[in-house]
């Protein structure tokens, strides 16, 4: 009776702690797994934070033009985009404290006032007057008010006023920190003596590189105290952690490239004899090109050359080219336009892109029979870049715009309204002009990349697999050494990087390293590009006041600086003893005597070397006539001595100064004050776990 009566007892603990773990475990996994980070105690989801990312990601991509983008771009909108809901957090949290608001008619005025918001004047804007043409902005709102409730131009207008309610609120609370700044008649002093005062005196210097580093070892005590004088410079902002790798090179081979000339070659005669080159393309290319018409130089160089002179039909390859091999066929050459002049209308295919040819087609009637194209633009467009402007997208060449657009565009004449459909939605074009004439060419490319064959791949990764096999916490750096391996080093690594050393895609080793312990060695190989690499994570910087441990490598030549500073200081003093004049101490010193004339506390160069802050300062707290003591400067140990100072003329009139001194401080506390709110809002930062 009494082992059942332990093993229920057992039972039921566990039943007390494995609810409780799955209670908070739950509340984890499923509420906190979604969070992103956390300002001011305000926690950022995921997907919120996915969302902007998202649309920054297609911005980007419609301004850029570009329908793919690499990871470092990635990267640098994930990171642009954290700093904005960030900034928006804090600023948000502070304008709420201090009760900022734009009232309903404030936003009325910033609409349809004497003084409209920039963006107002940007979307409805007459060009050559700069000013609101009020006429099309009461068309458009009385468009809007006619508009049916689910009519996505509501939604879009309510976006736009809501974007200028927010830059409106920011520009209160900045010119409450604007305001609140102020220059007094001293600084002002001191700022004009500092830019006018000149100083002129003689100076001898022991250089620090007279000394070999070799011949200076610092002690433990060096160490501690260069690190108690400079403390608050190891303050680590974020974590950081350091990785050493070896990286196995898995690019192709000469027989991989060899192999590959061979399957281009093959592919010659059934492209000369082809009549259908865009599905030929389709069907046998790496890169599915669109086939435009070009003009001389923007081909390949390699087929700028032959093109231009060949006649429809011709063939050209393989050559190699951008790490593939090629070939390339002459489809078609003729005379066209330089440039076109068009606007356009850009309708959304969210609900298929068969409503929106119908729409597009409506609207295409509508405007043949005499609707202001400028005005439907402004009410449906979706390109809002361009629709602000009536759809105006001004002067473009070839190559400015996508293969099926630049094809009408080009290929119409002055007047045609195309309708056309691309990876963006559906155009209505209009042509508004054509410029210019010359000869153009369209050519169809085939290309085959140089990779490395399933051979060469396995030769790098049995290489890579078999290191692993033999490496432990204690020995990375001993078997790379002994495999007659590099080990490549990637310091300070941050949590959210994309990329490190020569590794232009390394999130998974990033993801990996902030999952281990230091010391630790990654418990499989990993593939990135054409390479192996196998990591070791060496060292995890935390968040705030390093230790000395952690930075004895990076400060060791500040350190060495210092204890030579302490010989050549000792040196100096030895020289200034007994001696009644700075010639005095030069020939005891074993240096020479430099005059330095017209020096300001502004600008504290030494001619023909460098900032010398301390020594400056010095000079300017200084009385002439008077030995120094010795002061240690950035090249090396001075003792000098004042001959005079050239006092200017007295300031009469503060103002200009004091102007100067304002718009210096005004430029810098926007960044100065949200830094500051970045501090005190005590940022959480999870991105690690989902990027």
């Amino acid at each position: 009776m009494g082992l059942i009566l332990v093993i229920v007892i057992g039972f039921a603990l566990f039943a007390f702690i494995a609810g409780e773990v799955i209670h908070y475990g739950s509340s984890f996994f499923h509420g906190d797994s979604n969070e992103i980070g956390e300002v001011a105690g305000e926690k950022i989801a995921y997907d919120d934070f996915n969302k902007r990312v998202e649309e920054n990601t297609a911005n980007f991509k419609q301004q850029s033009r570009q329908d793919e983008i690499n990871p470092q771009i990635t990267s640098y909108i994930q990171e642009n985009t954290w700093n904005q809901v960030v900034s928006e957090k804090i600023l948000e949290k502070e304008m709420d404290k201090l009760g900022l608001v734009v009232g309903d008619d404030e936003i009325k005025s910033l609409i349809q006032g004497d003084n409209p918001s920039p963006q107002i004047i940007q979307a409805f804007g007459n060009p050559q007057t700069g000013q609101v043409d009020r006429t099309k902005l009461m068309n458009f709102l009385s468009n809007l008010s006619a508009a049916k409730a689910d009519d996505p131009i509501r939604a879009r207008w309510d976006a736009f006023v809501q974007q200028i309610v927010d830059n409106k609120r920011n520009e209160k609370y900045l010119s409450l920190v604007s305001n609140s700044l102020y220059v007094n008649s001293l600084e002002a002093k001191d700022d004009y003596e500092a830019k006018n005062q000149l100083a002129n005196f003689k100076y001898v210097k022991l250089d620090y590189a007279s000394i070999p580093d070799s011949k200076v070892t610092p002690t433990d005590d060096d160490y501690q105290s260069y690190y108690n004088d400079h403390k608050q410079s190891f303050d680590n902002s974020q974590e950081t952690r350091s990785l050493a790798y070896v990286s196995f090179n898995a690019a192709p081979s000469k027989d991989d490239s060899s192999a590959i000339k061979t399957q281009v070659e093959k592919l010659v005669p059934e492209f000369k004899a082809s009549t259908n080159d865009s599905l030929f393309v389709e069907v046998n290319a790496d890169t599915k090109t669109p086939m435009v018409y070009q003009h001389k130089g923007q081909l390949d160089p390699k087929l700028d050359s032959v093109m231009f002179s060949a006649a429809p039909g011709f063939v050209y390859g393989p050559y190699l080219s951008t790490g593939s091999y090629k070939i390339a066929k002459l489809v078609d050459s003729r005379v066209g336009p330089d440039s076109v002049t068009a606007r356009h209308i850009l309708l959304p295919v969210n609900g298929g892109v068969d409503k929106a040819l119908k729409t597009a087609d409506s609207l295409k009637s509508l405007i043949q029979g005499g609707k202001s194209f400028a005005d439907l633009a402004k009410m449906y467009s979706v390109d809002k870049g361009s629709a602000d402007k009536g759809g105006d997208l001004g002067t473009f060449g070839r190559g400015a715009m996508v293969p099926v657009f630049e094809d009408a565009a080009f290929n119409g004449k002055k007047g045609d309204i195309k309708v056309v459909t691309s990876q963006f939605g559906v155009h209505i074009i209009q042509i508004m002009d054509q410029k210019g004439s010359s000869k153009v060419v369209k050519v169809a490319i085939v290309d085959k990349a140089l990779s490395a064959s399933t051979a060469t791949q396995s030769a790098a990764y049995s290489k890579a697999q078999a290191f692993l096999g033999t490496v432990n916490n204690d020995n990375f750096t001993e078997q790379a050494q002994k495999s007659g391996l590099k080990v490549l080093l990637a310091p300070d690594v941050t949590a959210t990087a994309a990329s490190f050393g020569a590794v232009t895609n390394g999130r998974e080793v990033v993801r990996w390293a902030y999952k281990a312990s230091g010391g630790d060695v990654s418990d499989q190989v990993f593939t990135i590009g054409d390479q192996y690499i196998v990591a070791q994570l060496t060292t995890i910087k935390s968040k705030g006041i390093l230790p000395l441990e952690a930075v004895k490598t990076q400060i060791k030549p500040f350190v060495i600086t210092e204890v030579k500073a302490k010989i050549l200081t000792d040196k100096l003093q030895n020289a200034l003893n007994g001696s009644s004049n700075i010639d005095q101490v030069a020939q005891k010193a074993g240096s020479q005597v430099v005059p330095i004339q017209n020096i300001v506390l502004a600008n504290p160069v030494i001619p023909g070397g460098a900032a010398e802050y301390k020594l400056i300062g010095t000079v300017f707290g200084s009385q002439p006539g008077k030995l120094s003591k010795p002061v240690e400067g950035q090249a090396g140990v001075f003792v000098f001595v004042v001959d005079n100072f050239i006092k200017p003329a007295p300031l009469t009139n503060a103002v200009r100064q004091k102007q100067e001194i304002g718009q210096a401080l005004l430029q810098r506390s926007g960044q100065q004050i949200l830094d500051a709110l970045k501090d005190k809002a005590n940022v959480k930062d999870y991105r690690v776990k989902f990027l």
